[in-house]
């Protein structure tokens, strides 16, 4: 466990400044942990009564009757829990009017309350439609009143999203007035957010492991728990449990990389909940917006600033020092590339691995005649029936390459704005590079000389002297896939010679 005052100082002096705002970060990022620690903490201060309520029952509600009921017996719950003295306002004159449910009872508490009463709304965001614009509306109601009338001194709305984002569906974005200045939530002082665990606090963390049990990481595998999660709350915690809970359980030895990778593996495998939840999000317009463009090495140009704010709230991207939008750790991306792959890869695993010689490695001639004879097959099929069009190809053959990883990996490098995709295929002692490259337009050049030369600085990069160049052909007008498909020689600038496949 690390310091909690490190993430939520700031949300610790809102508080006390007696503020409204919220506090989003992605799923399992430690908000619930953090919330609770700031209400035991502001409670063992006595100067203020704070409470924690679990929001999560609503979850999806959009009939206000049916969402304050659901509220209120939460309220009632959560206020027992922390403040049992406080007694509970009777919940059935309040229900008469459901656009002032909420209102009326928090009201009521904070009169009853000795102590100015700080509330804490985890999972807040999954109210929808009108239950979440009437919660809003009532809340900011009581703020304004509350020189007047008695009302929670400060409210915190804890969940995945901010307030403008606290709708679900395009229409809505398009529709409600609410999302420009007449937001019913306009008193909210400013939204924060969790950093993720910086090196120093991962290590930190696996050095508490180590004295408790004795059991050190590795200097090389410390660093691989940071690389894979990029400080990811949820996936550090996995990353370390898998290797030091399920795979070396003897305390005289050492967790190494390798058993880092190991867990990786399992952890994708098994689809855990925060994978699932994850994937969920994927189909979301704006989500797409932003990801789809990263996917090909590309700028989100399409997706604007709050569109990418959602997605960074969400956890799936990150913004990186110096402006680059990339998809958030190595796990989500293997994740995200997978779950957008699945359907191409479905199709793929009927294929037999006759690119795997009697020795278990590699035979890179039937690998290539095998790609080739796939692609032709089922490569325009596929195509359009992946969610994310323009990022198709690339996906289809990320989907046939998941066969090749079987006992391997595939590492996949989106450089955002380069226009390129690096794919290497790991398998026991062989590896295979691969540089994706699309043609769109009609007067387009050949990307075939910049793709060499971009070969050439991953095969440098990666110590090998051959790889593959693939040229994904889409502009209109051409043959069928099946047709035009190819696969041939070429000779990048430093004098490799490659296999160039056209399709």
């Amino acid at each position: 466990m690390l310091p909690p005052e490190r993430r939520v100082g700031r949300a610790l002096e809102l508080v006390r400044e007696e503020a409204y705002f919220t506090l989003h970060a992605g799923r399992q990022t430690g908000k619930t942990t953090l919330a609770r620690w700031l209400v035991e903490e502001l409670n063992r201060g006595r100067k203020l009564a704070a409470v924690w309520v679990d929001m999560k029952p609503a979850d999806g509600m959009s009939d206000p009757a049916e969402a304050f009921r659901t509220v209120l017996r939460q309220l009632d719950h959560w206020l027992g829990v922390f403040l049992p003295r406080l007694k509970c306002p009777a919940h059935a004159p309040l229900l008469e009017d459901p656009q002032t449910a909420v209102l009326r009872y928090l009201e009521q508490a904070a009169r009853a309350s000795r102590r100015p009463l700080v509330l804490m709304l985890d999972e807040v965001d999954g109210l929808v439609g009108p239950a979440m614009v009437s919660l809003l509306g009532q809340l900011r109601t009581g703020y304004i009143a509350r020189s007047d009338e008695p009302f929670p001194a400060s409210v915190v709305l804890i969940g995945q999203r901010r307030v403008r984002d606290y709708v679900l569906t395009e229409e809505d974005r398009r529709t409600v007035k609410w999302l420009g200045t007449t937001s019913p939530f306009n008193i909210e002082a400013e939204p924060l957010t969790l950093r993720p665990f910086t090196r120093d606090e991962v290590a930190e963390l696996l050095g508490q492991h180590t004295e408790d049990t004795g059991q050190p990481f590795d200097p090389e595998a410390g660093n691989r728990v940071f690389e894979l999660s990029q400080g990811h709350p949820w996936i550090v915690n996995a990353l370390a449990y898998e290797a030091a809970f399920v795979d070396v359980k003897d305390r005289s030895k050492a967790i190494t990389a390798d058993d880092v990778e190991t867990g990786r593996r399992r952890i994708i495998k098994e689809r855990r909940t925060n994978i699932d939840s994850l994937e969920a999000r994927l189909q979301e317009p704006r989500v797409q917006r932003v990801l789809e463009p990263i996917v090909l090495g590309k700028v989100p140009l399409g997706a604007d600033d709050t569109d990418i704010e959602y997605a960074v709230g969400l956890g799936l991207v990150r913004q990186t020092p110096q402006g680059v939008v990339e998809i958030a750790n190595p796990i989500y991306r293997e994740v995200i590339l997978r779950h957008l792959a699945s359907k191409p890869h479905r199709q793929a695993a009927t294929i037999a691995p006759t690119w795997l010689r009697p020795d278990g490695r590699l035979d890179f001639q039937n690998l290539l005649d095998t790609f080739v004879a796939f692609w032709r097959r089922h490569g325009e099929p596929l195509m359009k029936a992946t969610p994310y069009h323009e990022a198709a190809p690339h996906l289809v053959l990320m989907a046939f390459l998941h066969r090749v990883e079987n006992g391997g990996q595939v590492e996949r490098e989106m450089a955002s704005g380069s226009g390129r995709v690096d794919l290497l295929v790991r398998h026991g002692k062989d590896r295979l590079a691969v540089e994706v490259k699309v043609w769109r337009e009609e007067g387009d050049p050949d990307p075939l000389e910049e793709g060499l030369e971009q070969l050439d600085l991953y095969l440098s990069a990666n110590g090998l002297e051959t790889g593959w160049l693939v040229v994904f052909d889409r502009r209109p007008g051409l043959p069928r896939v099946s047709e035009r498909t190819s696969a041939s020689t070429a000779r990048s600038p430093a004098g490799r010679e490659v296999t160039l496949i056209r399709a």
